[in-house]
């Protein structure tokens, strides 16, 4: 029986597919490994042919993909997201701790509900390390696939999932609203319409986010368009320290501005925007699946499902 190219393959080897894949040059990634073009360019041959597939196409200006070195190289990169997340966690046992979570967050679910289920996690298990990353959702959808997070939650992606890599869960749906500092003048008018609410400067999050799609819906089926000085910005916190310390309007999820409002912070505007966003969370399909992770995955579960009844008596 011939022998599997596996065998073969180290973990110098899986730096040397990493590098080439960023530097897609030779001489550049023998430069950063320490070693030399001419054996860097053996290793990749013989690599090629003991697999029987093409990695890179060779050209003047140096090297690029192929298909099927793609798909070589993101599972390069998983193999070395989890050793590095060994590392950590072996670090982390040998101080004393219980093991890590770490949690991804977009901005629909860091600021609200990602926080408090952090915090049952916590009482839960409180020996366990948990660590919160915000980003945005395609990032943080790769770093889960890779191995680097155990668990997003935040807006549902768009784009299709690899269901094969990555289970979902819908956990909650919830309007998208207007909302100002609590101070802004518009609360002392008796009505507000699109008129009042033009008048003054926007701060608005980024094309093609589901609060962007639903704010630009709203206008459209109004007959407006958005004031053309606007700001736009993905920073929850940058987004709420601009609209606490200025007339300036903004958009937010429900159940953020919520706990905004009760921090005194944001208050709703009554005008309806007929928009709506929904909020995921996504896991691996491992077969270790420790508890700690089944943990999490009940307390965002809870998380979610602690504002249904505010939610149903405020907009039936």
């Amino acid at each position: 029986m011939a022998t599997d190219w596996t065998d073969r393959i180290r973990l110098r080897n899986l730096r040397f597919l990493l590098s080439l894949a960023q530097t897609r040059n030779l001489s550049h990634s023998a430069t950063v490994l320490n070693t030399t073009q001419p054996a860097l360019s053996k290793w990749l041959r013989d690599l090629e042919t003991d697999i029987g597939l093409t990695l890179f196409e060779r050209h003047a200006r140096g090297l690029t993909p192929t298909e099927h070195g793609w798909v070589l190289i993101e599972h390069a990169r998983r193999v070395e997201a989890q050793l590095n997340r060994a590392v950590d966690d072996m670090a982390l046992l040998r101080e004393g701790g219980a093991g890590r979570v770490v949690v991804g967050a977009s901005g629909a679910a860091a600021s609200e509900t990602a926080p408090r289920a952090i915090l049952a996690m916590a009482q839960l298990m409180p020996e366990l390390r948990i660590d919160l990353v915000e980003g945005t959702m395609d990032r943080l959808l790769t770093q889960l696939a890779q191995g680097d997070l155990d668990l997003v939650i935040g807006r549902t992606a768009q784009k299709t999932i690899d269901h094969t890599l990555i289970r979902s869960e819908l956990l909650y749906t919830e309007p998208v609203v207007l909302v100002a500092r609590p101070g802004h003048p518009l609360f002392g008018h008796e009505e507000i319409g699109w008129d009042d609410v033009l008048r003054y400067r926007w701060i608005v999050w980024p094309r093609q986010t589901p609060v962007r799609n639903a704010l630009e819906a709203a206008l459209a089926n109004a007959g407006r368009v958005l004031p053309s000085n606007y700001i736009e910005s993905n920073s929850v916190i940058a987004n709420v320290t601009l609209l606490n310390h200025s007339d300036i309007i903004g958009t937010a999820s429900y159940r953020t501005t919520l706990m905004l409002n009760r921090m005194k912070l944001l208050r709703i505007l009554p005008v309806d925007l007929k928009g709506f966003g929904s909020v995921s969370m996504y896991w691996r399909r491992d077969e270790i699946f420790p508890r700690s992770i089944e943990c999490a995955l009940d307390c965002m579960r809870e998380a979610a499902r602690e504002y249904d009844d505010t939610y149903d008596d405020t907009f039936d």
